[in-house]
């Protein structure tokens, strides 16, 4: 397992769930890609550079949701790539619901920094993606 891959990644969403741009822009590629959820509704979009990421998270958190939380429970390493097995937690804004799911997403590393995101609503599509065995 490289230990260098998981701590940039566990590093990288510490930062992002703190808001500290300066630790993720050191973490990140400057031509990170965004790729939209397999299985959800941004399925097939690509955002290109942390700008276009950010404004996409900042866009999906802001309309849709009042609460979002993601909390990693584990972290599967695979040559360049890093798989993290989320639990979200998320309320509606304005409807109130709640929705608690478990999902994933796979973190392509580049001389050390995220250079490639792509999220998962399957956990299981995650790793056969990564080319783990479930």
């Amino acid at each position: 397992m490289s230990e260098e891959n998981v701590n940039a990644v566990r590093a990288f969403l510490d930062a992002s769930k703190r808001r500290d741009m300066a630790r993720v822009v050191e973490l990140v590629d400057p031509n990170v890609e965004l790729h939209g959820t397999v299985g959800g509704v941004g399925e097939g979009r690509v955002y290109r550079g942390l700008a276009e990421v950010i404004r996409e998270y900042d866009e999906v958190d802001g309309e849709a949701w009042e609460e979002r939380r993601l909390e990693p429970e584990g972290f599967l390493d695979v040559d360049d790539n890093v798989v993290v097995m989320f639990h979200e937690f998320r309320r509606g804004k304005g409807s109130g619901v709640e929705l608690e799911l478990d999902t994933a997403a796979i973190f392509t590393m580049r001389d050390g920094r995220v250079a490639r995101m792509q999220g998962f609503m399957d956990p299981a599509a995650a790793k056969r993606a990564a080319g783990l065995s479930e």
